[in-house]
This record gives structure tokens, sequence and C-alpha cells, in this order.
């Protein structure tokens, strides 16, 4: 986790690049999905069958293109980490950033929640708790 604690302010200013970061992570991540399912109903539509021959270079594309998306979405990830966020959950592009409550609040630090799509980080949860227990900020 970041040393740092962002106020919601600054989070609302990487809004634009979280959006754009998370945006192209959830669909790389979109595609790894998909083309993984693919790849197993095919194992098992071989084994099913007891065995067949299979195109090898098609086999070698696939896996070099899931090779590729993940290289993709680690980096894509690596960007938001370096942002100060801490990605959650990809495939709802949940990302925490570590922040402080208004001194009304009590000052305890907490994670500033945001989820793509959001204009605004609008949510705060505690250390120890996750997205369900998400509450508005003051």
């Amino acid at each position: 986790m970041s040393e740092r604690y962002f106020t919601p302010e600054e989070v609302n200013a990487l809004i634009p690049k979280l959006t754009e970061l998370m945006g192209a992570a959830m669909e790389r991540h979109r595609e790894a999905t998909t083309l993984r399912r693919e790849v197993a109903e095919e194992q098992e539509r071989i084994r099913m069958a007891g065995g067949g021959l299979i195109d090898r270079r098609d086999w070698k594309a696939r896996a070099e293109q899931l090779d590729g998306l993940a290289i993709e979405v680690r980096s894509l990830l690596d960007e938001i980490r370096a942002l100060g966020g801490v990605t959650k959950d990809v495939e709802l592009g949940l990302v925490d950033f570590p922040g402080v409550l208004s001194e009304v609040m009590g000052g305890e630090p907490v994670n500033l929640c945001w989820k793509h799509g959001e204009t605004a980080v609008r949510f705060w949860h505690g250390f120890d708790e996750g997205y369900a227990q998400r509450k508005p900020l003051p």
C-alpha cells in the first residue's frame, strides 16, 4: 500500500486517467477470460472424443495471445499502482486509495473507493472492509 494518503479531490483529479487505464485493463481481462474459456472448451471436447489431432500452431498462437493479454493487464494495473491506487477487482473496475476521513468523521485512515464508471470518488470503507461495506463520503 502507498505511504501517501489521498484526499477525495486528489483521487477525483486522477479519474480521467484511471478511467482510461481501468477500462483498458477490464477489456483485456474480458478478452483473456473469453479466450481461456474457449481453450478449455476445446480441450474438453477433445478429451470427450477420446483424443484428436490439434493444430499446434493455433494452440501456440492462443497461448501467446493469452500471455500477451496477461502482460498488458499487469502493465495497466502497474500504472494504476504508480498513481497510488490499489486495484481490488478488475472485473468490477474497483480501485482503492488510502485516505483520511475529515476531522468531523474522526480523521481515521480509510480506503477511498472508486469504481470504473463513477465520475467522482464518493465512497469509503475501512482497511479491514471491502466493497460491500462502502459508505458515502460526508
